[in-house]
């Protein structure tokens, strides 16, 4: 998984619209760049819901929320459509971008070991660096953690 203090590598990935989105669009802007198992699933669902009702507060303070996982353009669009998401789902469906973060994993679930999105998420800041890396996410308060953590960094301390 990369770490914090590397850049961020770029990449282009269809949206929910089917919209191309390259990570430098948003040179200058922070970035939450969020990796999830699957739409529709509990999970992801409140993940996703999470970051939804706290959007307007992180484009206060100017930072862009995306998600990421391997579902495809179509069923992204039902996924963002059910759950009224204001914010880009990117579909990584080859699973490229996946691997390049270091979040496509050995999981174990009930004793079976299969390959999966490990949930994590990289706050990338203005200047395409990644500035926290987060590997074990609890979906119910992981959107304040990233919000307090921008907070800290916007105002020139450590997160």
């Amino acid at each position: 998984m990369l770490e914090a203090g590397v850049q961020a590598p770029d990449f282009e990935l269809p949206d929910q619209d089917g919209n191309k989105v390259k990570l430098s669009d948003f040179k200058g802007k922070w970035v939450v760049l969020y990796f999830y198992p699957k739409d529709m699933t509990p999970g992801c669902t409140t993940e996703a819901c999470n970051f939804q009702e706290a959007l307007p507060a992180f484009q206060n303070m100017e930072a862009v929320v995306l998600g990421v996982s391997k579902d495809s353009v179509e069923r992204h669009k039902k996924f963002a459509e059910k759950h009224n998401l204001q914010f880009r789902l990117l579909s990584d469906a080859e699973g490229n971008v996946c691997e390049t973060y270091g979040v496509w994993q050995e999981k174990n679930m009930y004793g079976r070991k299969y390959m999966g999105i490990n949930r994590s998420t990289f706050l990338i800041d203005p200047d395409g660096k990644i500035a926290r890396v987060y590997p074990k996410v609890k979906v119910k308060t992981h959107h304040e953690e990233v919000m307090n953590d921008l907070q800290k960094l916007k105002e020139g301390g450590k997160a």
